[in-house]
């Protein structure tokens, strides 16, 4: 189960001690309204709601891609990280967690209010990379053409913009990018859709797909469905209470695409949802370069069968 590292725990109990102010329940209701109506990030957020029911999930997210991405690309060791969006900076932090040896963080975002927070927040950091990270207060659209890095991250920071605007805005991302994107986005209909985009404009301008997709054809997934995985993260008392929640994790629902410079080899097929176990057999829907199949192991094919068991919804089929 994905929780964030102590280092940032303590960071954001330290801020909670000293700037909350209000209730931790309206704020975190008042957030997911904003989000669910799509509204933006602005200087009225309740950063410590922000900090305790919404930034977990994001990191788990971002975590997992990036592990993700290491297990495809094992030589990849970005130099520099370009956190686009960055809100408190949370896939800053997940990059120095996937690549310690990473000396160069790059927090952009167009609320000052949160690249304030970031700064905050990394300054207690262990990591050199995130002690020194820079600051720059400009929107992606408008991102200066001297910015790059090794290793661009966008969580959840299309989400604001009309789906038309994806690919705009995924154009601008892969030009700062010198070696892999990752764009991250809701698990939902709408975000599937952004990704998409995000999909397409890189790969038209000579991208090569890494994850999730096993293949660099057009997306065989069509309206009305949408391919999405899913992330358990630990829940500390502090978003339990939050969120009202009576159980001690939550199951975060993501959209994301991974593109680099660079060719991997892509094999295998990608688990688009949780694995369907029968006293028959266990049923896995596959992403593969011939579209979506479905495939069935059976429990008389034992060693087979052990093998597909351990099998999860986002995993390679090979």
């Amino acid at each position: 189960m994905n929780a964030i590292p102590p280092g940032l725990n303590a960071a954001i109990q330290n801020y909670l001690a000293e700037s909350r102010t209000g209730s931790l329940v309206e704020g975190a209701a008042r957030l997911s309204e904003r989000y669910r109506q799509g509204g933006h990030s602005d200087s009225a957020m309740d950063f410590s709601a922000y900090l305790v029911a919404r930034l977990p999930a994001t990191y788990a997210a971002v975590a997992f891609c990036l592990a993700e991405l290491t297990r495809r690309y094992p030589q990849f060791t970005p130099q520099s990280m370009l956190d686009a969006g960055s809100g408190p900076g949370t896939g800053g932090w997940a990059a120095a967690e996937a690549f310690p040896d990473m000396p160069l963080v790059t927090f952009l975002d167009n609320n000052k209010q949160f690249l304030k927070l970031a700064g905050s927040l990394a300054a207690q950091s262990a990591s050199p990379a995130l002690q020194q990270a820079r600051a720059l207060n400009v929107d992606i659209s408008n991102l200066p053409r001297n910015i790059s890095a090794d290793l661009v991250v966008a969580a959840y920071a299309l989400a604001e913009l009309p789906v038309g605007k994806a690919a705009e805005a995924a154009s601008i991302l892969w030009q700062a990018t010198r070696n892999a994107l990752l764009i991250i986005e809701p698990g939902t209909p709408h975000g599937f859709a952004r990704i998409q985009h995000a999909r397409a404009t890189p790969m038209a301008e000579s991208a090569h797909l890494i994850a999730p997709c096993t293949h660099m054809k057009p997306c065989p997934v069509l309206t009305p469905d949408w391919c999405h995985f899913s992330v358990r993260l630990a829940r500390s008392r502090e978003h339990m209470h939050a969120k009202r929640a009576t159980v001690p994790f939550e199951d975060e629902k993501f959209s994301y695409v991974i593109v680099s410079r660079q060719p991997v080899a892509l094999e295998g097929a990608r688990i688009l949802a949780r694995p369907i176990e029968t006293k028959a057999e266990t049923r896995f829907k596959l992403c593969t370069e011939n579209g979506l199949v479905r495939q069935s192991i059976a429990r008389r094919d034992k060693a087979e069968y052990k093998r597909a068991r351990k099998l999860e919804w986002g995993d390679l089929f090979e």
